[in-house]
């Protein structure tokens, strides 16, 4: 069984006992999150659209790893360096459900 979820306005397939890293959310350590309506629910076989619901914890929040950004003209002593590094929040996918 999978789903698809949409979450920070990128989709995300997921199964259950999955851990995945989305956009941050505002949300403390330790908090349940329903992700409703689900966008893709399959289950043996069969396949519902926008039914159901995600359930998953939030295990922790952090930031990737930084990329670099460098811009360069060639003869015009011009360089630019700038680095992100964009927050993320890891969750646990604990459950999928039909409603």
């Amino acid at each position: 069984m999978y789903a698809i979820i949409e979450a920070g306005g990128k989709q995300y397939k997921v199964e259950k006992g999955a851990k995945l890293k989305v956009e941050k959310l505002p949300s403390n350590v330790g908090a349940v999150l329903e992700f409703s309506p689900v966008l893709l629910r399959r289950e043996d076989g069969s396949i519902e659209f926008g039914k159901g619901k995600v359930l998953a914890e939030v295990l922790s929040h952090g930031k990737h790893k930084k990329v670099i950004v460098f811009k360069f003209r060639a003869k015009k002593n011009y360089k630019r360096w700038r680095g992100h590094r964009q927050p993320y929040t890891e969750i646990l996918i604990k459950d999928i459900q039909e409603v």
